[in-house]
């Protein structure tokens, strides 16, 4: 089987207004809600440094901490 249709199926659960907001947003683009959540995955750093930036920028923002409680 070709490796790039591999497929792994995930569950997310998403709050009543994130749903929307996907919902929306592929209504705008025409786009499969799949696709969307593929590319964003695809966009996510793997490369510690651009990890330790994000890291870096989100301490500075103030986010750190509310998305260490989550986790």
């Amino acid at each position: 089987m070709n490796k790039k249709w591999a497929v792994k199926r995930l569950t997310v659960n998403l709050t009543s207004s994130e749903a929307q907001k996907l919902e929306e947003y592929c209504a705008m683009t025409g786009r499969a809600s799949t696709d969307v959540i593929r590319e964003l995955v695809r966009s996510l750093p793997v490369d510690e440094k651009e990890v330790a930036d994000i890291a870096d920028s989100s301490q500075l923002a103030g986010l750190s901490s509310s998305r260490k409680s989550a986790t």
